[in-house]
């Protein structure tokens, strides 16, 4: 009889503990998206998207990154370490690495291999260069790995980081147009991503082509069509709608999907699949899909915020979201699966739309700023002492240094003079003024949390507020700007509460606030500060 209910209060207390926990947290990250966004195409959004999580979830109006660069890899590895670049180690994209002399990619991993039906570059990737756990990472600490982690996105490193050190898998877009992943997470595919890329679901939306969604009034929130602000998908299509393809792609690959919204539906494909096929949220362990929508970005990049193109894209993955949140109610269950929804980082406005329109800005090619960098240094001190220029940080040539007898302070100090004379820079920072910033200078602080000294420059620079080391169409991103900044974050479903904030909060609050709400430890390299109005229930 003492067994028996001694069983019965052990069952109770397992069914207590997986009750404070939901089943299923589904992490959206939506590449280059703006908070504008949500507000500028909120009227031809349908009741069962955006607006569905914002008005039946918590509103984050006033979201921020609080460091720089705002890059893609930092942006997610922040968001899921719950820290800066300065601690986790994510720095860049690609960046060159003073410690080893190199350039190096965020998640290039020599030793492992491909998975899939991809090249051998493109799956040789690892969460490996990541210095610091992520939320996905104590998740599966915490349930002795019992709880599954999948990160999928189109690019690799939108997947990857997110998914963290200890994830079950990650997968991502190769051009071949198969969805791919590395031997870092098993010695083969999962049978059930190998058949989605056998059923070649890419070529459906290749061969549909691109045309607008909505009548063409719809679009009155963005410039007319084929405007001056906008680049090419290819060298031989025009920024108009339709788009033909089958036609690109038979110069371009499966890559042709990136730039289309149609890269989104896709991965939205694999998510629901990953969800039937993995069984996720189907017991009481706690199971983590994070998601990365990668083709705002590439369309960001290549057409600029105010295209038609950008806002065709965000009325599609309006409905994709609309679409997924659906599948999750009838396979997870409404009230048993947590969603957050936020962006790597936001973008700025086209710099030569701006000029149009009497703001006196330019876009500066990074080519004219190294040369000038290399033409002044040749004239100054008799030698190129520029080892790299990237990232908006500057390298020296230590060992040419060395051997012209040159001071290095003298070069940072000349250096930094005359990079103060350029148009369109606002400061220079030595390492040595970054690593003793006391937080008193704003932007100054943004370049310390993003700074690491064992990988970045001798020299950061921060160009003024509209500037952008850019080409003269489309936009990018990466300044501590709010335009690059500002980025939403929406949180929906278990025990979640209606609501809305407008004061200003910070990125890297997400991680620790989910560990609160999971009542998992913090990532090991957090400040563990959270949103406390999601906890305060």
């Amino acid at each position: 009889m003492k067994k028996i209910i001694l069983f019965f209060v052990l069952s109770v207390a397992i069914n207590l503990q997986a009750q404070q926990r939901p089943k299923l947290v589904v992490g959206i990250v939506v590449d280059q998206m703006k908070m504008e966004y949500l507000y500028r195409f909120s009227d031809d959004f349908t009741p069962n998207g955006f607006k569905r999580i914002m008005n039946n979830g918590y509103t984050f109006h006033n979201m921020h990154y609080n460091y720089v660069p705002t890059y893609t890899a930092p942006g997610h590895a922040s968001i899921y370490t719950g820290t800066t670049p300065s601690t986790h180690g994510i720095v860049g994209n690609d960046w060159f690495n003073k410690e080893i002399g190199k350039d190096m990619y965020c998640t290039d991993d020599a030793s492992v291999k491909t998975l899939g039906d991809g090249t051998d570059k493109e799956g040789a990737m690892s969460p490996k260069n990541l210095l610091t756990t992520t939320i996905t990472d104590e998740l599966r600490m915490a349930t002795n790995f019992k709880g599954k982690v999948i990160g999928m996105s189109i690019k690799d490193r939108g997947a990857i980081l997110p998914a963290g050190h200890f994830a079950n898998w990650a997968f991502w877009y190769s051009k071949t147009g198969a969805f791919i992943s590395s031997t870092f997470y098993g010695a083969a595919l999962p049978d059930w991503v190998t058949q989605f890329n056998q059923e070649k679901k890419h070529m459906d939306y290749i061969n549909k082509g691109w045309d607008l969604l909505k009548p063409l009034a719809t679009y009155n929130e963005s410039l007319p069509d084929d405007n001056p602000y906008e680049g090419k998908i290819d060298k031989t299509t025009g920024p108009v709608f339709p788009y033909d393809l089958s036609k690109i792609y038979k110069e371009k690959g499966g890559d042709v999907l990136r730039t289309t919204p149609f890269g989104n539906d896709l991965l939205a494909d694999l998510a629901i699949r990953a969800i039937e096929k993995e069984a996720l949220g189907k017991d009481d362990i706690t199971d983590f899909l994070a998601v990365s929508f990668s083709s705002t970005d590439y369309i960001g990049h290549t057409f600029g915020p105010r295209s038609m193109e950008l806002q065709d894209t965000y009325l599609r993955l309006d409905q994709t979201l609309a679409n997924l949140l659906g599948y999750l109610d009838k396979t997870v269950g409404k009230d048993n699966y947590l969603l957050f929804l936020t962006a790597d980082h936001a973008g700025a406005e086209n710099p030569n739309y701006l000029k149009d329109n009497k703001y006196n800005v330019k876009n500066i090619p990074s080519k004219d700023i190294v040369d000038a960098l290399r033409k002044y240094s040749t004239e100054a001190f008799g030698a190129d002492l520029v080892l790299d220029y990237s990232n908006f940080n500057l390298f020296f040539n230590k060992t040419l240094l060395k051997e012209k007898g040159l001071e290095l302070g003298k070069v940072k100090q000349g250096f930094k003079d005359f990079l103060m004379t350029q148009e369109q820079v606002k400061r220079v920072y030595t390492e040595e003024e970054i690593l003793a910033s006391s937080g008193d200078d704003y932007f100054l602080s943004f370049i310390a949390k993003g700074y690491d000294p064992k990988q970045n420059g001798d020299i950061v620079v921060l160009d003024k507020a509209g500037y952008m080391e850019y080409h003269a169409t489309g936009t990018t991103h990466g300044t501590p700007n709010s335009y690059d900044t500002h980025v939403p974050l929406l949180f929906y479903g278990w025990q979640v509460p209606k609501g809305e904030l407008h004061a200003k909060k910070y990125i890297t609050q997400i991680a620790p606030t989910l560990s609160q709400l999971l009542k998992i430890p913090f990532s090991n390299g957090t400040e563990s500060e959270v949103l406390e109005t999601l906890l305060d229930k």
